[in-house]
């Protein structure tokens, strides 16, 4: 049974509300590569004291490692961690995209059952290069249709490629094949989809963020095209840290970003005082001075990648571990190089004054 309460599941409602959401990583155990639960749960709890709701079994959460039944037992710990922290407000986001129509279908009805909340779901880039926009659409027609609890679009389009001269990079390089859906795509979904609520724009493009919530923020359309919860709105959620700020005065709403497990206190402030500044311009300076530090911060962080973010979270709290075979740990050169680098170390300073903690 959902734990929604969408498509006359359960009772109880958890809105997706403006603001920061983390794609918590998956823990293993070093010698057994199982899950490590109880490190689960205490990052869970972490994150949501800084008022940070978790999306699991995504990128971050080394998705295409899990098999069904483990996914379903983290989002069981992930309910499980937030209601015994007293967190039982906040949603649980779980990632269901998979290689077939069929399979992102199923996953989200697995999901439902377990009690997630909303499902976050990226196009195949499996066979990319044979995917129109027409099948693009109805891939997120179908699985919007069929999927029990509301449905989040998953775009990003980076992939992934070393040289001596040029990195880009990406959580999940492959899982999207460089598939990159446009504004006036993610919009006709929207108003054609009523169980779709939101998007998150890993592909970094605040124009296209603009674009989106300049549409569905305007005053008719919530009611031309209303969501399948009366309660639901359509959130627009960025997918890196580095443009909070921008994407809050073109009416965006947060952001899923995989700096939050690092530093969520710091990300959750940045949000709030961009709130802020849209009535009081004198929350404009401090917004913007934390805005830089976590762009610089998200930057070279991020190309570090899933390793890099376990990696310090092992050196902050203790558990981090390393990702599962065949995702390789990060370099013991480079993962020292990462925790002293100037920007990492003043992310971490602000994070430790703004969460009171010495870690």
């Amino acid at each position: 049974m959902a734990a929604n309460g969408i498509n006359g599941a359960a009772s109880v409602y958890r809105p997706l509300k403006a603001g920061i959401y983390a794609p918590i990583p998956s823990f293993f155990f070093p010698s057994s590569e199982d899950l490590d639960i109880p490190s689960f749960e205490a990052h869970v709890a972490r994150v949501a004291a800084a008022g940070v709701a978790p999306v699991i079994a995504g990128s971050m959460g080394e998705a295409t490692h899990l098999s069904h039944a483990e996914r379903v037992k983290l989002i069981h710990a992930g309910r499980k961690a937030l209601d015994n922290a007293g967190y039982s407000d906040l949603p649980t986001i779980v990632g269901t995209g998979a290689g077939s129509t069929r399979e992102t279908i199923e996953l989200g009805n697995e999901a439902a059952a377990a009690g997630a909340d909303y499902a976050i779901v990226i196009a195949s880039g499996y066979f990319a290069g044979a995917l129109t926009r027409a099948a693009l659409k109805t891939f997120f027609v179908d699985v919007a249709q069929k999927c029990p609890i509301p449905v989040i679009i998953y775009n990003c389009e980076w992939a992934f490629t070393i040289s001596s001269l040029v990195v880009h990079f990406a959580l999940d390089p492959g899982a999207s094949g460089g598939i990159d859906l446009d504004s006036d795509l993610i919009v006709e979904l929207a108003e054609e989809c009523p169980n779709i609520v939101g998007v998150k724009l890993t592909c970094g493009n605040v124009g296209k963020l603009t674009r989106i919530a300049e549409a569905v923020t305007d005053p008719t359309w919530a009611s031309k095209y209303p969501r399948k919860s009366p309660h639901s709105q359509f959130t627009v959620l960025g997918g890196f840290a580095d443009f909070l700020v921008p994407s809050s005065f073109v009416n965006g709403h947060g952001a899923i970003t995989g700096l939050a497990n690092v530093a969520p206190y710091t990300i959750s402030k940045v949000h709030q005082l961009s709130q802020e500044a849209r009535k009081d311009l004198s929350s404009l300076p401090e917004a913007q001075r934390l805005q830089g530090i976590i762009a610089r911060a998200d930057y070279t962080i991020a190309k570090a990648s899933i390793s890099g973010t376990k990696f310090l979270l092992e050196k902050l709290h203790g558990y981090g571990g390393v990702p599962r075979k065949p995702l390789p740990p990060i370099d013991s050169a480079a993962a020292e190089a990462l925790w002293a680098h100037p920007h990492t170390q003043e992310l971490i300073a602000v994070e430790r004054k703004l969460s009171g903690k010495s870690v």
